[in-house]
């Protein structure tokens, strides 16, 4: 029976049961979404594992936070080790789909040794390279002067139900509307800036645990070649691509994405105890 909680009435998570004989999953969602597009995967793995499904900040159900600076990519990672460490998690297996593969990224730096594996889907990286992405930094940065002077509303907004917006194209106005109105301007836009900021460091050549990257093939906002590229970096990965597949595998791929989390868990059991 999973259970939800509220931390330091900023952080938003659900667990199930935690038992010390079982591996712990921590789930991380991408922009605008929330832990709800996760809500699929309690079913398939809450009998097995322990899972943490948490909503990041500015999102869901946790808090939000009026300016640019509070949305630094290392301000998400470091909420992130704030819960894990009030949970007394010490060892786990990080699960990020699109933005918060930035957050993952961003938690290996300080520490990478709570984590025993990763899990990237759909990670978003590389986004700031190319003219299409210096367009986009562009009119986003263009966005964020606008959003500055409009009002700040702190209060969270709860989490959508994907059920009526599954297998919807990566740029389906009515979803992109319904995660905008539930996150808020501010959040949404602010956490899209950072995820195109130059300056990142992703230190890939310093993941040093069992990596599964998992990317759909038809991701129109990431390109695939960056995701190999990204692959290419770490020493110890499995590549998994969903043919038929956009940005949105974790909410529409989850057969495909369990399927490969079981197996890459069963293939490096050993090492992951």
């Amino acid at each position: 029976m999973m259970q939800e909680h509220i931390f330091e009435d900023r952080i938003y998570y659900r667990t199930n049961e935690f038992k010390s004989n079982r591996l712990t999953l921590i789930f991380a969602h991408g922009v605008s979404g929330s832990s709800s597009a996760y809500l699929p995967y309690e079913k398939i793995f809450e009998d097995k594992y322990n899972i943490l499904f948490y909503d990041i900040r500015g999102h869901g159900l946790s808090k939000k936070y009026p300016h640019y600076e509070d949305y630094e990519i290392k301000n998400f990672a470091s909420d992130l080790h704030d819960l894990v460490t009030y949970l007394k998690i010490t060892k786990f297996i990080l699960i990020s789909n699109s933005f918060a593969g930035l957050v993952a990224l961003e938690y290996l730096k300080s520490w990478r040794r709570t984590v025993v594996a990763n899990i990237f889907t759909s990670p978003e990286i590389y986004l700031h390279e190319g003219f299409m992405g210096k367009i986009m930094r562009l009119i986003f940065k263009t966005l964020k002067a606008v959003i500055y002077f409009l009002p700040f509303n702190p209060k969270p907004r709860g989490h959508v139900d994907y059920h009526p917006y599954k297998n919807t194209s990566d740029w389906n106005i009515r979803r992109n509307i319904a995660d905008m109105r539930n996150t808020g301007l501010h959040a949404h836009f602010y956490s899209l800036l950072q995820s195109l900021n130059p300056a990142q460091e992703y230190d890939l050549e310093k993941i040093n645990v069992p990596t599964l990257i998992i990317h759909g093939e038809r991701d129109s906002m990431v390109p695939l070649k960056n995701v190999i590229r990204m692959s290419k970096k770490i020493k110890n990965y499995e590549f998994v691509s969903i043919p038929n597949a956009n940005h949105n595998t974790a909410r529409d791929a989850v057969k495909e994405i369990s399927e490969s989390i079981e197996s890459f868990i069963e293939k490096n059991k050993n090492v992951l105890q």
